[in-house]
């Protein structure tokens, strides 16, 4: 990988990055890592992933916290930033990645429970810990973004919707976390190739994700779009306080 954000532009500071074992949320710490942030790496149910992970950070000579929290039970997301208090005193980046909704064998309401209620107990939660120029990141796709106004895939609505709902759950909180001098910026990006979701959706709708690329002309890999999620944390927060990533000509306005 390349060096996304400039090396030490981070040193001193502390980011957290809701599921960071895998995926977009690895390759974000990572590039956070190699910034010279300390680093809160948090997983549900893949620890020696995360381990493995944590230890390559900490060769770049950074404080890597290895944590698992369900992100749906309060108590589990307390826990965590208790354990994160203890190790670094406070947060300077929060990235809410983690997301979900198309696992089988979940309740009905799994996917709002997940991607709105759990999104906001865990700001609400790591606001005592935010310092006051700290940055926020809420993760999306232009699926649920848009959804409003652009229908999506039958299999995928459910969890757009949810994430919709999310997204402005969390925009409420956008006056406060100003007054603190907070910043809070949506990163919203098209499929992502290599991604659990795309995968599932894949297997539920075959050849979506090709169409959806020569739809695009281009869709991003994991790597390019953790880079945007890194870049969101440290750039100056958009007016709209959103970050539209790749092509949105297929998406009608808000």
């Amino acid at each position: 990988m390349s060096q996304t954000l400039p090396s030490g532009s981070l040193s001193g500071k502390t980011a957290l990055v809701t599921g960071s074992s895998r995926g977009i949320g690895a390759d974000t710490v990572r590039y956070f890592a190699e910034a010279g942030a300390n680093v809160v790496i948090n997983f549900r149910n893949k620890a020696p992933r995360a381990e493995k992970l944590a230890a390559q950070l900490r060769e770049l000579g950074v404080e890597a916290l290895v944590v698992g929290a369900d992100l749906t039970d309060p108590e589990s997301v307390q826990a965590m930033f208790d354990e994160v208090k203890r190790t670094f005193g406070g947060l300077d980046i929060l990235v809410l990645n983690a997301s979900g909704g198309m696992e089988s064998g979940m309740a009905e309401d799994y996917a709002l429970l997940l991607n709105r209620d759990a999104q906001v107990n865990v700001l609400e939660t790591a606001l005592p810990l935010l310092n006051d120029d700290a940055r926020v990141v809420f993760v999306t796709s232009h699926q649920a973004h848009f959804i409003r106004t652009t229908p999506t895939m039958p299999e995928y609505e459910p969890v757009a919707l949810s994430k919709r709902a999310g997204e402005d759950a969390l925009r409420e909180n956008i006056p406060a976390l100003e007054e603190r001098g907070i910043g809070f910026t949506v990163v919203s990006g098209d499929m992502i190739e290599g991604t659990i979701t795309a995968t599932l959706l894949e297997r539920a709708n075959p050849g979506a994700i090709a169409a959806r690329r020569d739809d695009a002309g281009k869709l991003y890999n994991v790597a390019e779009f953790a880079a945007e999620v890194a870049r969101a944390a440290v750039d100056p927060v958009p007016a709209d306080n959103t970050r539209l990533v790749g092509d949105t000509g297929s998406f009608g306005g808000e």
